[in-house]
């Protein structure tokens, strides 16, 4: 560990697949209690970049530091017990008990020949209790409904104790009170002091939970920084091409109304 080192530091990371360059030059840090929202349209390189932050692709060129240290120097392993992450779905295949689920976020402190002890179970179960679905412990995963496995699978990755979770669009299969929800149980984890980097593609999401905004467009950063400096109309209107109006509301906090363009469609 490096003395004043950024919890999470990103510079000048680039990564191709089959000679074809997906994303090039992304720089950013985050700290302890930051979240950060990557916006960008489809097709600009958000999930094979939360795939480089979290290890499962390499990168061609840069470098990723937790701590100061740099993930390629990590074993996967270790690298599990600094970050949490959820991909964009997961398709259960088996009806284990949720509970069941959840403890496998205690795997990186598991040999494989071990079972869970009292104290991983009592781990598990304070995830679930922390994220109030507690009372769905002896259900079976694969009866649950999309916003129930997206919260147990977030109280499995909990279990983990991370100090960053790094999440692939959270919301895209949830309905609109559950992702509300949703962005109001990272907001807490975020003040519990975990750290949390997430794509999305609804401006709004970065009003809502949000203290650093990265925007993807053409495989990079077209700007970054606070949600009030980098989400604006004029960013949004480069990002995805149409235009968008900034509204505040009486609590201070901004919106995104999206305007219609007028196209004409040949069908």
């Amino acid at each position: 560990m490096v003395l004043d080192a950024k919890l999470f530091e990103v510079k000048n990371i680039s990564f191709s697949y089959d000679g074809d360059e997906i994303f090039s030059d992304i720089s950013f840090s985050i700290d302890k209690g930051d979240v950060l929202c990557i916006l960008g349209p489809n097709g600009t390189g958000k999930t094979t970049l939360i795939k480089c932050l979290n290890g499962l692709h390499h990168i061609d060129s840069g470098e990723i530091l937790i701590n100061g240290q740099s993930i390629k120097k990590l074993s996967f392993r270790e690298i599990s017990t600094h970050i949490g992450y959820i991909p964009q779905s997961h398709v259960p295949s088996f009806p284990f008990k949720v509970l069941d689920v959840v403890v496998m976020g205690r795997a990186p402190y598991l040999n494989l020949t071990d079972s869970p002890k009292k104290e991983d179970m009592e781990i598990a179960l304070n995830s679930l209790k922390a994220l109030g679905i507690d009372h769905l412990k002896d259900k079976e995963y694969t009866n649950l409904s999309g916003g129930e496995r997206q919260l147990v699978f977030l109280a499995r990755v909990l279990c983990q104790k991370p100090d960053i979770l790094i999440l692939d669009e959270p919301t895209s299969h949830l309905d609109f009170g559950n992702q509300i929800k949703l962005l109001e149980i990272i907001d807490n984890l975020a003040k519990s002091g975990l750290s949390i980097i997430m794509s999305s593609h609804f401006p709004d999401h970065a009003f809502l939970s949000s203290t650093k905004v990265a925007i993807m467009k053409n495989k990079k950063f077209i700007d970054f920084g606070s949600p009030d400096d980098v989400v604006t109309e004029s960013n949004l209107r480069k990002a995805y091409s149409i235009d968008v109006k900034l509204i505040e509301l009486d609590n201070n906090r901004k919106v995104c109304v999206p305007l219609k363009t007028n196209l004409e469609l040949d069908l």
